[in-house]
């Protein structure tokens, strides 16, 4: 069978990887793909976005599945043009994508079939969601409604943070058009869980739940980024917290898509806040996690392949899911001045000298023979393990043996997990 995935980051990455141990695949194009996927599938010089030269070539090609990536194409209609192509492909169609793509939609969405999430309102007038803000306190969350590559949402801990999030977005257009609408909503406390689950219609196959670290430095301090690193199991979380989630939040979100006429097909992802009340939804995502991809599917004993034509065919009722029970920790290797502004064209040394963990490429190109910087997250160095702990130490000393200017990474990716055992110990 010959594939097409779409998209050029560490997720993309990781599906090529897991697709390329299927003894059904036989070929793997990647559009545009980066540095790393090249190893391992022929790239094709076509954007994300670009539905006429994705379909051509697909036809072209005679592929039998492709696969869209990231929620940009996904919002814009790349299932569908693929599809009214002849295509196969896996991912949601426009229609379904907008419970990424509209924060306002699913936060109604979420209201409408009673699945547990922070209190909100949404405005699309600044004086109207300048006085609401102010007739609350702080802490706060600041949302643009709309797609901004994961740095839409503010978490105001004093009401001058929450202004001025509220101002740059709405006013400032920091985001352009994703800021047209808003939602300001409760701040939840607890521990952050992602649980990604594959979907056929009203059918949900959870997979095995995963930790982000969003904010860039070590203790949870700074900006919030595309992720630092994540973790899978997370053994701190009871399997019944799992189980509640996935029977109170994913499941009913599947149905209510359902429901509104726009059956979700693809990977449906929940953001969750583990509160002292159970489990409520910060987000849903209408993709696999960019780094949790890079923990969960190697912990994918299925063929994925498999699951991805059982789930475009509408067959994934018949599919039981197996995992493996190693644990998996990737820890991110960021540019310096990452989310902020950062140098490209810096040679990357030491990839070929990685041995115990995987390497999955995000942000990076071929330039003159080498591998060099091209974006803010460049590398997802994934550890495999009996342990967590087993696990995170063959991260880490990868991480070590990989060099460029400016190189940042968290220290602190999986603590938390090993904290939580330790507490349990005593």
């Amino acid at each position: 069978m010959r594939v097409l995935v779409v998209g050029r980051g560490g997720r993309e990455h990781t599906i090529v990887w897991a697709l390329k141990k299927s003894p059904k695949v036989s070929e793997i194009y990647c559009a545009p793909g980066n540095a790393g996927i090249a190893e391992m599938a022929d790239c094709v010089s076509i954007e994300e976005t670009q539905f006429e030269e994705l379909c051509r070539f697909a036809k072209e090609n005679k592929i039998d599945l492709a696969v869209v990536g990231p929620e940009d194409p996904l919002f814009a209609g790349a299932v569908d043009a693929l599809e009214a192509a002849g295509i196969k492909t896996f991912g949601p169609r426009k229609n379904a994508a907008i419970i990424e793509g509209s924060k306002v939609f699913t936060k109604d969405l979420m209201k409408k079939y009673q699945i547990p999430t922070a209190a909100y309102e949404s405005f699309d007038r600044y004086d109207d969601a300048l006085a609401y803000l102010h007739a609350h306190q702080a802490p706060i969350v600041i949302k643009a409604d709309g797609l901004a590559a994961g740095k839409g949402v503010t978490v105001a801990a004093t009401m001058e943070e929450a202004e001025q999030a509220l101002k740059d977005i709405m006013v400032g257009k920091a985001f352009g058009e994703a800021g047209n609408q808003v939602v300001i909503e409760e701040y939840l406390q607890g521990q952050e869980m992602s649980i990604l689950a594959f979907v056929d219609g009203e059918t949900v196959r959870p997979m095995v739940p995963s930790q982000d670290h969003k904010p860039v430095f070590d203790g949870d301090k700074g900006p919030n980024t595309g992720g630092m690193g994540t973790y899978s199991p997370v053994p701190h979380m009871p399997q019944s917290i799992v189980d509640e989630a996935i029977e109170t939040i994913l499941i009913p979100a599947a149905k209510a898509m359902c429901c509104e006429g726009r059956p979700f097909r693809g990977v449906l992802y929940a953001g969750l806040m583990i509160t002292e009340n159970g489990p409520k939804t910060i987000e849903f995502n209408c993709r696999f996690g960019d780094p949790e991809t890079q923990v969960v599917l190697p912990r994918l004993k299925t063929d994925l392949f498999d699951v991805f034509m059982a789930t475009v065919e509408g067959r994934l009722e018949e599919l039981e899911l197996e995992w493996s029970d190693e644990a998996a920790v990737c820890v991110v290797l960021a540019s310096g001045g990452y989310p902020g502004s950062y140098k490209k064209g810096l040679p990357i040394s030491g990839l070929n000298d990685v041995q115990n963990a995987i390497v999955f490429h995000a942000g990076t190109a071929a330039k003159d023979g080498q591998i060099v910087t091209a974006g803010g997250r460049l590398l997802g160095i994934t550890g495999m393990g009996a342990t967590i702990e087993e696990a995170r130490a063959k991260a880490y000393a990868a991480a070590e043996v990989i060099q460029f200017e400016g190189k940042h990474y968290r220290k602190d990716i999986a603590q938390k997990a090993l904290d939580a055992a330790k507490q349990n110990q005593q």
